[in-house]
Protein backbone atom coordinates (compact mmCIF):
# COMPACT_ATOMS: atom_id res chain seq x y z
CA UNK A 1 0.00 0.00 0.00
CA UNK A 2 2.88 2.35 0.83
CA UNK A 3 4.46 1.76 -2.60
CA UNK A 4 1.11 2.35 -4.31
CA UNK A 5 0.60 5.57 -2.37
CA UNK A 6 4.11 6.78 -3.29
CA UNK A 7 3.41 6.06 -6.95
CA UNK A 8 0.10 7.94 -6.79
CA UNK A 9 1.78 10.91 -5.11
CA UNK A 10 4.35 11.08 -7.94
CA UNK A 11 1.51 11.13 -10.48
CA UNK A 12 -0.42 13.80 -8.56
CA UNK A 13 2.69 16.01 -8.38
CA UNK A 14 2.68 16.20 -12.20
CA UNK A 15 -0.60 18.11 -12.21
CA UNK A 16 -0.79 21.93 -12.03
CA UNK A 17 -0.69 23.42 -8.55
CA UNK A 18 -4.03 25.11 -9.15
CA UNK A 19 -5.60 21.69 -9.64
CA UNK A 20 -3.95 20.16 -6.57
CA UNK A 21 -5.10 23.14 -4.49
CA UNK A 22 -8.73 22.15 -5.04
CA UNK A 23 -8.11 18.94 -3.13
CA UNK A 24 -5.39 20.13 -0.76
CA UNK A 25 -7.47 23.06 0.50
CA UNK A 26 -9.01 20.87 3.20
CA UNK A 27 -5.64 21.07 4.97
CA UNK A 28 -5.14 24.85 4.78
CA UNK A 29 -7.28 27.84 5.73
CA UNK A 30 -6.43 29.70 2.51
CA UNK A 31 -3.75 32.00 1.17
CA UNK A 32 -4.62 35.16 3.15
CA UNK A 33 -4.68 35.97 6.84
CA UNK A 34 -8.38 36.80 6.52
CA UNK A 35 -8.97 33.17 5.55
CA UNK A 36 -7.18 31.99 8.67
CA UNK A 37 -9.15 34.39 10.88
CA UNK A 38 -12.41 33.04 9.49
CA UNK A 39 -11.30 29.44 10.09
CA UNK A 40 -10.10 30.12 13.64
CA UNK A 41 -13.26 32.00 14.52
CA UNK A 42 -15.33 29.05 13.31
CA UNK A 43 -13.24 26.64 15.41
CA UNK A 44 -13.50 28.89 18.46
CA UNK A 45 -17.29 28.93 18.09
CA UNK A 46 -17.13 25.14 18.52
CA UNK A 47 -15.03 25.47 21.70
CA UNK A 48 -11.88 24.47 19.81
CA UNK A 49 -8.61 26.35 20.23
CA UNK A 50 -6.15 27.00 17.40
CA UNK A 51 -2.52 27.55 16.61
CA UNK A 52 -1.98 29.57 13.44
CA UNK A 53 0.96 29.04 11.11
CA UNK A 54 2.15 31.10 8.16
CA UNK A 55 3.28 28.46 5.68
CA UNK A 56 6.86 28.65 4.49
CA UNK A 57 10.28 27.18 5.26
CA UNK A 58 13.93 27.25 4.21
CA UNK A 59 14.18 30.96 3.42
CA UNK A 60 17.23 31.72 1.28
CA UNK A 61 17.77 35.43 1.99
CA UNK A 62 17.80 37.75 4.98
CA UNK A 63 15.04 39.74 3.30
CA UNK A 64 12.79 36.67 3.15
CA UNK A 65 13.48 35.91 6.80
CA UNK A 66 12.68 39.49 7.83
CA UNK A 67 9.45 39.38 5.82
CA UNK A 68 8.47 36.18 7.65
CA UNK A 69 9.06 37.92 10.98
CA UNK A 70 6.85 40.82 9.91
CA UNK A 71 4.11 38.39 8.90
CA UNK A 72 4.36 36.56 12.23
CA UNK A 73 4.00 39.84 14.11
CA UNK A 74 1.03 40.72 11.91
CA UNK A 75 -0.59 37.41 12.90
CA UNK A 76 -0.07 38.14 16.59
CA UNK A 77 -1.57 41.61 16.17
CA UNK A 78 -4.54 40.12 14.32
CA UNK A 79 -5.14 37.43 16.95
CA UNK A 80 -5.19 40.15 19.60
CA UNK A 81 -7.39 42.52 17.60
CA UNK A 82 -9.89 39.83 16.63
CA UNK A 83 -9.85 38.30 20.14
CA UNK A 84 -9.15 34.83 18.78
CA UNK A 85 -8.29 31.83 20.94
CA UNK A 86 -5.09 30.98 19.11
CA UNK A 87 -1.35 30.68 19.60
CA UNK A 88 1.22 30.97 16.80
CA UNK A 89 3.47 28.20 15.47
CA UNK A 90 6.84 29.09 13.96
CA UNK A 91 9.30 27.13 11.80
CA UNK A 92 12.80 28.37 12.54
CA UNK A 93 14.01 27.81 8.98
CA UNK A 94 11.37 30.31 7.89
CA UNK A 95 13.01 33.07 9.93
CA UNK A 96 16.60 32.33 9.01
CA UNK A 97 17.88 29.27 10.91
CA UNK A 98 19.80 27.90 7.91
CA UNK A 99 21.12 31.35 7.00
CA UNK A 100 22.56 32.38 10.35
CA UNK A 101 21.84 31.06 13.84
CA UNK A 102 22.09 34.45 15.56
CA UNK A 103 19.89 36.09 12.94
CA UNK A 104 17.23 33.49 13.66
CA UNK A 105 17.68 33.85 17.43
CA UNK A 106 17.19 37.62 17.25
CA UNK A 107 14.17 37.17 14.99
CA UNK A 108 12.61 34.78 17.50
CA UNK A 109 13.21 37.30 20.27
CA UNK A 110 11.34 39.95 18.27
CA UNK A 111 8.40 37.60 17.79
CA UNK A 112 8.36 36.48 21.42
CA UNK A 113 8.52 40.08 22.64
CA UNK A 114 5.45 40.93 20.59
CA UNK A 115 3.69 37.74 21.74
CA UNK A 116 4.45 38.64 25.36
CA UNK A 117 2.95 42.09 24.81
CA UNK A 118 -0.30 40.41 23.75
CA UNK A 119 -0.11 37.67 26.37
CA UNK A 120 0.24 35.07 23.63
CA UNK A 121 2.34 31.96 23.17
CA UNK A 122 4.70 30.68 20.48
CA UNK A 123 5.07 27.01 19.60
CA UNK A 124 8.42 26.29 17.95
CA UNK A 125 7.95 23.61 15.30
CA UNK A 126 10.41 20.77 14.84
CA UNK A 127 11.48 20.24 11.24
CA UNK A 128 13.71 17.62 9.61
CA UNK A 129 16.66 16.13 11.48
CA UNK A 130 19.16 18.61 10.05
CA UNK A 131 17.50 21.24 12.27
CA UNK A 132 16.89 19.24 15.46
CA UNK A 133 20.03 20.11 17.45
CA UNK A 134 19.89 23.82 16.61
CA UNK A 135 16.16 23.99 17.33
CA UNK A 136 16.67 22.49 20.79
CA UNK A 137 19.66 24.75 21.42
CA UNK A 138 17.62 27.82 20.50
CA UNK A 139 14.66 26.77 22.62
CA UNK A 140 16.95 26.42 25.63
CA UNK A 141 18.45 29.86 25.00
CA UNK A 142 15.07 31.53 24.52
CA UNK A 143 13.67 30.02 27.71
CA UNK A 144 16.32 31.93 29.71
CA UNK A 145 14.54 35.13 28.72
CA UNK A 146 11.01 34.15 27.70
CA UNK A 147 8.40 31.97 29.38
CA UNK A 148 5.88 32.18 26.52
CA UNK A 149 7.29 29.52 24.20
CA UNK A 150 7.18 25.76 23.87
CA UNK A 151 8.68 23.26 21.46
CA UNK A 152 7.76 20.16 19.50
CA UNK A 153 9.19 16.66 19.84
CA UNK A 154 8.83 13.95 17.19
CA UNK A 155 8.28 10.47 18.59
CA UNK A 156 9.80 8.73 15.57
CA UNK A 157 13.25 10.11 16.44
CA UNK A 158 15.42 7.46 18.06
CA UNK A 159 16.99 10.12 20.30
CA UNK A 160 13.68 11.76 21.28
CA UNK A 161 13.90 10.56 24.88
CA UNK A 162 17.44 11.92 25.16
CA UNK A 163 16.35 15.27 23.71
CA UNK A 164 13.48 15.55 26.19
CA UNK A 165 15.72 14.78 29.14
CA UNK A 166 18.14 17.42 27.86
CA UNK A 167 15.40 20.07 27.85
CA UNK A 168 13.30 18.93 30.82
CA UNK A 169 14.25 21.92 32.99
CA UNK A 170 13.22 24.35 30.25
CA UNK A 171 9.98 22.45 29.64
CA UNK A 172 8.80 23.04 33.20
CA UNK A 173 6.45 26.06 33.14
CA UNK A 174 6.43 25.61 29.35
CA UNK A 175 4.99 22.94 27.05
CA UNK A 176 5.83 20.38 24.42
CA UNK A 177 3.80 19.25 21.45
CA UNK A 178 4.34 15.52 21.03
CA UNK A 179 3.77 14.26 17.49
CA UNK A 180 4.83 11.20 15.51
CA UNK A 181 6.94 13.04 12.93
CA UNK A 182 6.33 13.35 9.21
CA UNK A 183 9.67 14.02 7.49
CA UNK A 184 11.35 11.19 5.59
CA UNK A 185 14.39 10.31 7.71
CA UNK A 186 16.94 7.48 7.43
CA UNK A 187 16.43 4.43 9.65
CA UNK A 188 19.43 5.25 11.82
CA UNK A 189 17.74 8.52 12.84
CA UNK A 190 14.06 7.58 12.98
CA UNK A 191 11.95 4.53 13.71
CA UNK A 192 10.12 3.27 10.62
CA UNK A 193 7.56 0.78 11.92
CA UNK A 194 4.10 1.99 12.93
CA UNK A 195 4.06 0.06 16.17
CA UNK A 196 7.55 1.03 17.29
CA UNK A 197 6.66 4.69 16.71
CA UNK A 198 3.47 4.22 18.72
CA UNK A 199 5.39 2.49 21.51
CA UNK A 200 7.95 5.28 21.66
CA UNK A 201 5.23 7.94 21.59
CA UNK A 202 3.51 6.49 24.66
CA UNK A 203 6.85 5.97 26.40
CA UNK A 204 7.65 9.66 25.88
CA UNK A 205 4.19 10.77 26.96
CA UNK A 206 4.49 8.67 30.12
CA UNK A 207 7.82 10.35 30.89
CA UNK A 208 6.47 13.86 30.27
CA UNK A 209 3.41 13.26 32.44
CA UNK A 210 5.63 11.88 35.21
CA UNK A 211 7.63 15.12 35.04
CA UNK A 212 4.42 17.20 35.19
CA UNK A 213 5.03 18.78 31.77
CA UNK A 214 2.10 20.30 29.87
CA UNK A 215 1.74 18.21 26.70
CA UNK A 216 -0.01 18.88 23.43
CA UNK A 217 -0.94 15.31 22.46
CA UNK A 218 -0.75 15.77 18.70
CA UNK A 219 -2.12 12.71 16.93
CA UNK A 220 -5.03 11.38 14.89
CA UNK A 221 -4.12 7.77 15.69
CA UNK A 222 -7.04 6.23 17.59
CA UNK A 223 -4.74 3.71 19.30
CA UNK A 224 -2.49 6.51 20.53
CA UNK A 225 -5.45 8.56 21.71
CA UNK A 226 -6.68 5.60 23.73
CA UNK A 227 -3.18 5.05 25.09
CA UNK A 228 -3.02 8.73 26.04
CA UNK A 229 -6.37 8.47 27.82
CA UNK A 230 -5.00 5.54 29.82
CA UNK A 231 -1.99 7.62 30.87
CA UNK A 232 -4.22 10.59 31.72
CA UNK A 233 -6.11 8.28 34.05
CA UNK A 234 -2.88 6.76 35.44
CA UNK A 235 -1.52 10.18 36.42
CA UNK A 236 -4.94 11.59 37.36
CA UNK A 237 -4.43 14.51 34.98
CA UNK A 238 -6.94 17.36 34.98
CA UNK A 239 -7.95 18.97 31.69
CA UNK A 240 -5.74 22.01 32.28
CA UNK A 241 -2.58 19.86 32.32
CA UNK A 242 -2.68 18.69 28.70
CA UNK A 243 -4.56 19.10 25.44
CA UNK A 244 -5.17 17.13 22.28
CA UNK A 245 -3.92 18.68 19.05
CA UNK A 246 -5.01 17.90 15.51
CA UNK A 247 -4.46 19.16 11.98
CA UNK A 248 -7.02 21.18 10.08
CA UNK A 249 -9.18 18.96 7.91
CA UNK A 250 -8.07 15.64 9.39
CA UNK A 251 -10.47 13.29 11.23
CA UNK A 252 -12.97 16.02 12.07
CA UNK A 253 -15.41 13.52 13.61
CA UNK A 254 -12.73 12.29 16.02
CA UNK A 255 -11.83 15.88 16.88
CA UNK A 256 -15.45 16.76 17.64
CA UNK A 257 -15.85 13.60 19.72
CA UNK A 258 -12.91 14.61 21.91
CA UNK A 259 -14.48 18.04 22.44
CA UNK A 260 -17.80 16.42 23.36
CA UNK A 261 -15.97 14.24 25.88
CA UNK A 262 -14.78 17.41 27.60
CA UNK A 263 -11.17 17.47 26.43
CA UNK A 264 -9.36 20.62 25.37
CA UNK A 265 -8.59 20.40 21.66
CA UNK A 266 -6.36 22.68 19.58
CA UNK A 267 -6.28 22.64 15.77
CA UNK A 268 -3.25 23.58 13.67
CA UNK A 269 -4.43 26.23 11.17
CA UNK A 270 -1.90 26.89 8.40
CA UNK A 271 -2.35 29.51 5.72
CA UNK A 272 -0.32 31.34 3.09
CA UNK A 273 0.87 31.24 -0.49
CA UNK A 274 3.56 28.62 0.26
CA UNK A 275 1.04 25.82 0.74
CA UNK A 276 2.37 23.29 -1.78
CA UNK A 277 5.12 21.50 0.21
CA UNK A 278 2.91 21.28 3.28
CA UNK A 279 0.01 19.83 1.29
CA UNK A 280 2.18 17.20 -0.39
CA UNK A 281 3.46 16.10 3.03
CA UNK A 282 -0.13 15.82 4.24
CA UNK A 283 -1.01 13.69 1.21
CA UNK A 284 1.92 11.37 1.90
CA UNK A 285 0.64 10.93 5.43
CA UNK A 286 -2.97 10.42 4.32
CA UNK A 287 -3.09 7.73 1.59
CA UNK A 288 -6.80 8.23 0.93
CA UNK A 289 -6.53 11.75 -0.48
CA UNK A 290 -4.27 11.05 -3.51
CA UNK A 291 -6.51 8.10 -4.40
CA UNK A 292 -9.57 10.37 -4.25
CA UNK A 293 -7.80 12.85 -6.54
CA UNK A 294 -7.08 10.20 -9.17
CA UNK A 295 -10.62 8.81 -8.97
CA UNK A 296 -11.98 12.30 -9.61
CA UNK A 297 -9.65 12.78 -12.56
CA UNK A 298 -10.65 9.57 -14.31
CA UNK A 299 -14.33 9.90 -13.40
CA UNK A 300 -14.48 13.06 -15.51
CA UNK A 301 -13.06 11.39 -18.60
Amino acid sequence: MRLLNSAIIKIVELFPKSFIYLFASRYIAGEKIEDAVKTVRDLNSKKIFATMDVLGEDTTTVEEANAAVEEAIKVLETINKEKLQSTLSIKLTQIGLKLDYNLCLNNMKKILTKAKEYNNYIEIDMEDSSCTVDTIRMFKELRKEFSNCGMVMQAYLRKANEYLKETINELHESSVRLCKGIYNEPAEIAFKGKQEIRDNYLKLLDYLFSEKIYVGIATHDIKLIQGAKNLIKKYNKSNNEFEFQMLLGVKVDLRDKLVQEGYKVRVYVPYGIHWYKYSIRRMKENPELPIVILKNIFAKR
